[in-house]
């Protein structure tokens, strides 16, 4: 589905048999009859992608903020947290964490287990977008005006939550999209982009859940320095080719006996560098 400058939008096709045309790419394109043609897709200013052992799953492209979504309750899996980040910051786009439900009495616990991401300096918001709509919607308006923002985390987070409640209008939005598409005879993505006001500087990219996010795009060595309070640490270092797991004078695990760097994340990065070093066929 490719949007034109004034507004209308109209089903496009890519040249050949692969697409690599994402959600927020920025393209060439010529009428076809009532449809159109993508010729060429212009340079991305970044892509947020994540590569299992077998397939990569692309989620957008020209992306001005990643909002990562949790809940106190169900409880998240940090692992998967710290892969969206490494992620993130490896496409170079910022990452704010969003704590949902903190109307929960579990509060103080799930706050305890993202401290070490706001020491590290990742901003973490705290709202409960069922409970405190409005307060919600109050905090998040000036975070999204006039960016391009994908909203991503696990299923039961709130996702569907926070997108009705900035976007009433979005199931309307999603029915022009099937209606473009002529009723479902063509398949689309999960992946899906709403304006949030009538000018379209801002937009709201709702993303598909996911069970696993591989970073096999990711090579060993360069793990440390994509987790800031790994890498903060890893300037210290005797070795400048230092694996973080057994040299002596090592600066990363000098913290971590110091207690600058928190344990769970540094099984987590153990547990990635193991990942990322088996060898790929």
């Amino acid at each position: 589905m490719v949007e034109t400058g004034d507004g209308t939008r109209l089903l496009c096709h890519a040249r050949g048999k692969k697409s690599d045309v994402v959600v927020g790419d920025r393209v060439h394109w010529q009428p076809a009859g009532d449809e159109g043609v993508i010729d060429k897709v212009a340079e991305r200013r970044n892509l947020l992608f994540r590569q299992d052992e077998w397939k990569t799953k692309s989620f957008a492209a020209n992306l001005d903020q990643l909002l990562v979504l949790v809940a106190v309750e169900p409880m998240y899996a940090e692992t998967q947290l710290a892969r969206a980040l490494i992620a993130a910051e490896s496409a170079g786009i910022p990452t704010v964490i969003i704590l949902n439900k903190i109307d929960l009495p579990t509060l103080a616990a799930a706050r305890e287990r993202l401290a070490p991401y706001r020491n590290m300096g990742v901003q973490v918001l705290e709202l409960s977008l069922k409970a405190r709509g409005d307060e919600a919607r109050a905090l998040l308006t000036p975070l999204l005006a006039g960016k391009a923002t994908l909203v991503l985390g696990p299923s039961g987070m709130g996702k569907s939550t926070l997108i009705n409640l900035m976007v009433p209008a979005a199931a309307a939005q999603v029915g022009e999209i099937s209606k473009a598409l002529n009723a479902g005879k063509h398949t689309t993505t999960d992946t899906r982009w709403y304006w949030l006001d009538e000018g379209r500087s801002t937009a709201l990219i709702d993303s598909p859940g996911f069970q696993e996010f591989g970073l096999r795009q990711l090579q060993a060595p360069e793990l440390a320095p994509l987790m800031p309070d790994i890498g903060r640490h890893a300037q210290a270092c005797r070795f400048y080719n230092c694996s973080h797991l057994h040299e002596p004078g090592c600066g990363v695990r000098d913290a971590l006996a110091r207690g600058e760097i928190h344990p769970s994340r540094y099984r987590i990065f153990t547990e990635l560098n193991a990942e990322l070093s088996t060898k790929r066929y």
